[in-house]
């Protein structure tokens, strides 16, 4: 679904991201661990094809296309989701418009507003005063109608009670379990990990990756000796 090798980024000529290595097989649930400025999210943004991350070397491929010279909504078009960390908000948009371009199934869109808690917020522009959980279910919400394969989250509990957690992993669980999608999620909380059935976790520190393994046990060990303790760890990551 997803492959990585020997990836560098340098953002205004600041090497961040040094030799990344990863891959993605479909149905896998990758869980991305690591400090703030550790270059989570700018791995996340590279894959999209954001502007302003310089590839400098190395390749990303998905779904064995190479899309490293292709722009984000070519990305998009070929499999590719993304849930931001802050979602924009869009002045004289609603959500019901968003909606219906991305889904013309009007029964399908009614189904997921209603578990998302959304169906109050269709009829208002994308995300202006909505709370934080409001804004993530919106961005959820989106995500799911867009019917991407490999789906890349940026911290999609940052900012949420306990409540909107609740609706959101339910919500994306049941996604995750059909066949072929598949995720790579950046967490600092690990309550995603209630929900969300993880195949793996890893560990990136200093635009590295220093390790992988379970993620219950990765997040455990992390909450009780810090992310420096995984610079020693006996399982390093290699793919």
């Amino acid at each position: 679904m997803l492959e990585i090798k020997k990836l560098f980024v340098n953002i205004g000529g600041k090497p961040i991201l040094n030799g990344i290595n990863l891959s993605i097989k479909k149905g896998e649930v990758v869980i991305l661990f690591g400090p703030n400025g550790s270059g989570k999210s700018t791995l996340i943004k590279t894959i999209a094809g954001f502007s302003g991350y310089s590839v400098t070397g190395g390749s990303i491929t998905l779904n064995g296309k190479s899309v490293l010279e292709i722009p984000t909504e070519a990305r998009v078009r070929h499999g590719l989701g993304i849930m931001f960390q802050h979602p924009p908000v869009i002045r004289g948009v609603k959500l019901q418009q968003i909606a219906r371009y991305l889904c013309k199934d009007e029964a399908k869109i009614d189904d997921l507003a209603g578990k998302l808690s959304l169906k109050g917020h269709l009829a208002r522009d994308v995300n202006f005063g909505f709370s934080g959980g409001e804004m993530k279910r919106s961005e959820l919400f989106q995500l799911m109608l867009q019917n991407p394969d490999m789906l890349l989250l940026d911290e999609p509990e940052s900012g949420v009670d306990l409540e909107n957690i609740s609706i959101m992993g339910k919500v994306l669980d049941k996604y995750l379990k059909q066949e072929g999608k598949s995720a790579l999620i950046i967490t600092h909380t690990g309550y995603i990990l209630d929900y969300v059935k993880a195949t793996r976790g890893c560990v990136m520190i200093d635009g590295r990756f220093w390790c992988a393994g379970d993620p219950k046990e990765m997040f455990r060990n992390i909450r009780s000796k810090g992310y420096e303790h995984c610079k020693v760890c006996e399982c390093p990551q290699t793919n």
